[in-house]
């Protein structure tokens, strides 16, 4: 989040000889910068509206540069998972634009007629996308657009009947707005504008909750000669937000989750064989730090504490992961050598919980996990007295370069006496995935005996 203050606007002129710059002497095509700039109006809808709650997605498109942003947003929306349509009344002739539509059609995308949109927008639609003028239009927009605009004006007049809002999406500044002003007491009132480039001069005047930047193609050239202070895109991101996300009332947050039955009749019967398959999908399925776990201990007293740890192991003797010997979690285990782990996979609204006995594993097995891992986190291992108060980073720092510098030969990091793995005895398992209207699956492995062998039994759990 960048404060908005701190962030440079554009004149229309000035954003005019960007584009200029950028399709002449820099080298980018029309086709790869209206890519970009779809690409990023798409992720923008997707960090804020889940296609779960606003699926029905309406693109309005002009017959210029920023309907074809429209028309490049709509077909990244249909991979994200949403229901896109598209009214594109005014078509441009030209190869890229056909070429846009062939590919939305190509994947059913619907396109509708401005006399068959209905009359209020936000009865058919979660999300309406106004691509229909960018930087530089000029003059009063004409039929069918000024009408179309007044129904974008509509679709935020309150009603108390409807639980959500349709939300509106202005790409690069709100049809009809002056670039260097505002669209005055008529004008569109979005929900989000997603800025392209850098912000232009009337996005000062935007008062809705959501504000993003896209199109990460700006060079540090162009940037040193207009002296733009634009915001880092974080990690691989396609777009970075302006300004604060609007407060919210933190009771009114949740989640309604969309997921496939999770039935007795089709899950493994041993729940280790259960995990693997869970575990193997989050893999699959690319989520960051599938291996994340919250660890829960409790010292003799019953007072309990959690952590996130990463496993590094797991088979049917239990679940495996390493700490220093010394720390807290480790005191509260040699009191109370039980413990619980719970696995949270948001992505495929999943969570499993394990609750069984602890012990450590041998040394020789810790012995070969200390020396698998890179260098630097076995010198960190050595220089961490995990739990213990330190008076500052430098410590850490200090310690960390005088260790460094003695193994810098390549010698063996012997592994500290007060480090090594637990394994956890799995007594219990719970698997857990999220359904519509709190009605979310639950399934209880427990372990039972018959005729002298150990089974599991599995049980469902009321939500």
């Amino acid at each position: 989040m960048q404060n908005p203050e701190a962030i440079s606007y554009l004149t229309q002129s000035q954003a005019a000889e960007i584009d200029e710059i950028l399709m002449g002497p820099l080298g980018f095509s029309v086709d790869q910068l209206m890519e970009l700039a779809g690409l990023s109006v798409a992720t923008s809808i997707a960090e804020v509206y889940k296609p779960s709650e606003y699926n029905r997605v309406l693109a309005i498109c002009g017959p210029g540069n920023n309907g074809g942003d429209g028309l490049v947003a709509a077909r990244h929306l249909h991979h994200f998972g949403y229901k896109p349509f598209v009214c594109y009344p005014k078509r441009t002739a030209k190869p890229l634009y056909t070429g846009l539509v062939t590919q939305l059609e190509s994947l059913s995308v619907p396109f509708i007629s401005v006399e068959d949109l209905p009359l209020d927008l936000s009865k058919d639609f979660d999300i309406v996308v106004d691509a229909m003028f960018g930087f530089s239009f000029r003059g009063d927009p004409r039929p069918p657009f000024d009408n179309l605009i007044q129904k974008l004006n509509c679709i935020n007049t309150y009603d108390q009947t409807r639980q959500k809002f349709s939300a509106v999406v202005s790409i690069d500044i709100p049809s009809g707005w002056q670039v260097e002003g505002d669209g005055g007491p008529e004008g569109i009132k979005p929900d989000m504008l997603v800025s392209l480039t850098a912000p232009k001069l009337c996005a000062k005047n935007f008062c809705g909750p959501h504000h993003f930047l896209g199109g990460r193609f700006v060079p540090p050239s162009i940037a040193d000669k207009y002296k733009l202070r634009l915001p880092p895109y974080p990690g691989t991101s396609m777009c970075v937000r302006i300004g604060k996300p609007p407060q919210v009332e933190i009771s009114a947050l949740r989640e309604n989750y969309i997921s496939p039955e999770f039935l007795e009749e089709r899950v493994e019967a041993d729940p280790f064989d259960q995990f693997r398959k869970w575990f193997d999908d989050v893999v699959a399925a690319g989520l960051r730090e599938p291996n994340a776990m919250a660890l829960s201990t409790a010292c003799k007293n019953g007072k309990p504490s959690s952590r996130m740890v990463l496993l590094k192991g797991f088979d049917k003797n239990g679940f495996v992961w390493y700490t220093n010997y010394e720390s807290r979690k480790a005191l509260e285990l040699f009191e109370n050598p039980h413990a619980s782990l719970l696995f949270y996979w948001d992505g495929l609204n999943r969570q499993v919980r394990v609750e069984g006995s602890v012990q450590k594993v041998s040394d020789e097995e810790s012995d070969q996990y200390f020396h698998s891992r890179p260098r630097g986190s076995q010198i960190g291992a050595i220089v961490s007295k995990q739990s213990t108060i330190i008076p500052g980073r430098h410590v850490l720092y200090d310690q960390y370069k005088e260790l460094e510098e003695k193994f810098s030969d390549g010698s063996l990091i012997p592994k500290p006496k007060n480090w090594g793995g637990y394994r956890l005895k799995p007594e219990m398992f719970e698997f857990w995935q999220g359904q519509k209207s709190r009605l979310h699956d639950r399934l209880r492995y427990s372990p039972q005996e018959i005729n002298g062998q150990q089974v599991w039994k599995i049980e469902r759990l009321a939500p």
